[in-house]
């Protein structure tokens, strides 16, 4: 039994004790998690595929573990399952991580050239890739999957999902800006070298309007909208059809990423530089 079909045999049982076996096995997923050798999502043939057997592993994790007491220092603790601790990081794994407060959890890949600006938060399962910037006051949740090159700005909330474990997580693919105080949940994809606005939410119930094309982004029946390249959006309205009295959130397409946004994220571009 290869190791895939090992984790979801123990997923599919859910024994009353885990075994020293079970741990076992468990901490070797977690390790393939860290190192980036598994993901929760990957690129195949350019559709995204979900690897619902990698939640499953940490789901486990959450059903093995028993709450206990993990020292922050020596006058502070925190208590999590003891099975998901925080994760350690060290000099020659190349990430930058400025001190204030940041905490990153175990099983989760942190690629060496990510910046991390304190306070931020990276739950399980996320994958954050080579040259990424996350700044202040950033979440990154659970199982969520971010590009190279990737401007996560102070606020931006990027959700998490576990369950249902064939759910896509949110997807940031390369070269993408998010800016700040945005929120980007329940397995949006956003393509590469997009970029969000500051205060743009998007969510799988929400209609994006392109108002390049002149129609919305099309999206499958209980999926998510899928943003296109170098599509730039907008916090924006639509008028209710009931009342047109009132209108509803609606983000926006104004435009495809051309030279003069080029300009506007430079500065993010100088301060990735100054990272390497």
């Amino acid at each position: 039994m290869d190791f895939k079909e090992q984790i979801i045999r123990l997923y599919e049982e859910k024994p009353a004790d885990y075994t020293s076996a079970h741990r076992e096995l468990f901490n070797q997923f977690m390790d393939q998690l860290n190192k980036g050798v598994i993901r929760s999502a990957e690129k195949q043939e350019g559709t995204w595929i979900v690897n619902s057997w990698v939640k499953m592993g940490i789901l486990i994790g959450f059903r093995m573990g028993s709450l206990a007491e993990m020292g922050w220092s020596s006058s502070k603790s925190f208590f999590d399952k003891d099975t998901l601790p925080e994760k350690q990081v060290f000099l020659k794994d190349q990430i930058r991580i400025v001190p204030g407060g940041t905490s990153i959890r175990n099983g989760c890949y942190i690629a060496p050239g990510v910046g991390i600006m304190p306070p931020a938060f990276i739950n399980v399962g996320a994958y954050v890739d080579s040259g990424t910037l996350v700044d202040s006051h950033a979440l990154v949740g659970s199982c969520a999957q971010i590009g190279k090159d990737v401007h996560l700005s102070a606020g931006a909330m990027i959700g998490g999902v576990l369950e249902p474990i064939g759910s896509c997580p949110v997807i940031i693919e390369d070269g993408v800006f998010v800016g700040g105080n945005t929120g980007i949940y329940e397995g949006v994809i956003v393509r590469r070298r997009a970029v969000i606005a500051s205060g743009t939410i998007l969510t799988a119930s929400t209609p994006v309007y392109d108002a390049v094309n002149d129609n919305y982004l099309p999206k499958e029946a209980g999926k998510a909208v899928t943003l296109p390249e170098n599509a730039v959006v907008v916090p924006g309205s639509r008028p209710l059809k009931s009342n047109h009295e009132f209108s509803v959130y609606c983000p926006i397409i104004i435009k495809y990423r051309d030279e003069k946004t080029e300009m506007s994220v430079i500065l993010e571009q100088d301060l990735r530089q100054s990272l390497d």
